[in-house]
């Protein structure tokens, strides 16, 4: 058995040159040295930057138009329906679109994806607020809303298959981005339109110079497709997991899995679509309610931000110390319960604990992040994990569509907000069952085969 300092060595070296050994074993495999070595120099630093650019991304689209929601209504004459529609048609893009991600990915590789996915992002984002109508802006929106989806979906997947032995820590790096993307576009988007002259079209528009920022980022990616292999990696691995198999012939593809069999993956399916809901509701009803509780716009939009911040630094520590554990339930359960005493609070007394509530509600909605790490978890392959991915994210994102519509049918029914925030309440407790369920220590793989 190899000794602790020999184990220790292996993982530091994992991305260096093969041994001289290993590349015997494997006739031409020179060119796999020299690509091995560029991935441990500048190659993996600029993925890194970019999966925290694609991150910054991919929610600014929408929470910049949720904060200039009413300046856009007047400007385009749109209907208080349309508007209302609108909280509904991100998930209903990222259902969509998202599942069309793996057979993409597989198509053209990941990396020309996610860039296709963020010139997708950069384009809507320009073009909708000049688009000179409802339906225009719409359109435009959802070729933003297309780009995300893809991205959201292949996020893990790029993660699972250039950084394995990290996915704690990158996934927590890309939920952080992502968290604070979603924070700066909340809070600046109304300073920053008042700093351009007041039009929303403009303020809207510069939040395109981000995704400019993330598509040349991922250029270099376009056509690489080669992961760096572990030292640990056999021969034959490295020769299967190479594009064309160079050196012992193209590697036969795997069939896809019969996921829809997996009891894990509807777990994790209704648990990702549980936590999108809470998600949505937070973002697009939060504000309106510690406001007609007697809090002042000004401390309601500062309520919201605390909410939202939560995810920053949490996005980075959960899928670390998730990826510690042979079982994510502990997590889940402590999250829930958060979620649980913030909406009681907001129930009983939502002026005099609104921070607390707040602060409570921005741990709850740190599900993300975990819900994600779960992906990268609970499949053994790069394959499993883009199936796995476009699944969850699929479903989950089907299964929200309905939550925001609903609670403000039951507030307008209702006239106040005790029944929304009972329903919350309410679907905190499935939310818990299910991704207590998703996070036990088993693979898709093994519950379906192929």
């Amino acid at each position: 058995m190899p000794s602790e300092e020999t184990r220790t060595e292996t993982r530091t070296d994992k991305t260096e040159t093969l041994t001289a050994t290993e590349t015997r074993a494997v006739p031409g495999q020179a060119s796999s040295t020299s690509s091995t070595r560029a991935w441990t120099t500048w190659t993996t630093r600029l993925l890194m930057l970019g999966i925290v650019l694609a991150a910054f991304n991919l929610r600014p689209a929408i929470t910049s138009l949720g904060a200039l929601l009413e300046e856009v209504r007047d400007g385009l004459g749109m209907s208080g329906s349309v508007a209302g529609l609108l909280t509904s048609v991100p998930p209903l893009c990222f259902a969509v679109f998202g599942v069309t991600a793996p057979r993409l990915a597989r198509r053209f590789g990941p990396g020309a994806v996610v860039w296709a996915g963020m010139v997708a992002i950069t384009a809507g984002l320009l073009i909708r607020p000049y688009a000179g109508g409802t339906a225009g802006f719409l359109a435009a929106t959802a070729l933003a809303l297309m780009g995300i989806a893809v991205s959201n979906v292949l996020m893990p997947v790029i993660v699972k298959r250039y950084f394995p032995d990290r996915v704690g820590s990158m996934t927590g790096l890309y939920s952080m981005a992502l968290a604070f993307g979603t924070s700066i576009a909340a809070a600046a988007t109304v300073p920053v339109t008042n700093a351009l002259g007041g039009g929303w079209q403009p303020g809207l528009a510069v939040w395109a110079t981000l995704g400019v920022a993330a598509v040349l980022a991922w250029i270099p990616f376009v056509r690489h497709r080669e992961a760096p292999q572990s030292a640990s990696a056999s021969a034959s691995e490295r020769t299967a997991d190479a594009p064309g198999g160079r050196g012992a012939g193209p590697a036969p593809e795997q069939p896809p899995l019969r996921i829809t069999r997996s009891r894990t993956a509807w777990a994790l399916a209704v648990f990702f679509g549980l936590q999108a809901t809470a998600a949505y509701i937070t973002m697009g009803w939060m504000a309106q309610i510690f406001r007609d509780s007697g809090v002042s716009a000004g401390t309601a939009g500062l309520l919201l931000a605390v909410i939202m911040v939560m995810g920053v630094p949490l996005a980075f520590v959960i899928p670390r110390v998730a990826t510690r554990l042979p079982h994510q339930g502990p997590i889940v359960l402590v999250l829930g319960l958060c979620g649980l005493a913030g909406y009681a609070g907001l129930y009983f007394a939502p002026v005099g604990g609104a921070w607390a509530w707040a602060l409570l509600l921005g741990i709850s909605n740190c599900a993300f992040p975990l819900a994600l790490t779960m992906v990268g978890m609970r499949a053994r392959t790069g394959a499993g994990v883009a199936q796995l991915s476009a699944f969850a994210q699929s479903t989950g994102y089907l299964i929200s569509i309905p939550g925001p519509l609903l609670v403000g049918v039951l507030y307008q029914h209702s006239g106040g907000w005790g029944l929304p925030i009972t329903l919350m309440c309410a679907l905190m407790v499935p939310q818990i069952v299910v991704g207590v369920l998703a996070g036990r220590d088993r693979t898709v793989e093994d519950e379906v085969g192929r």
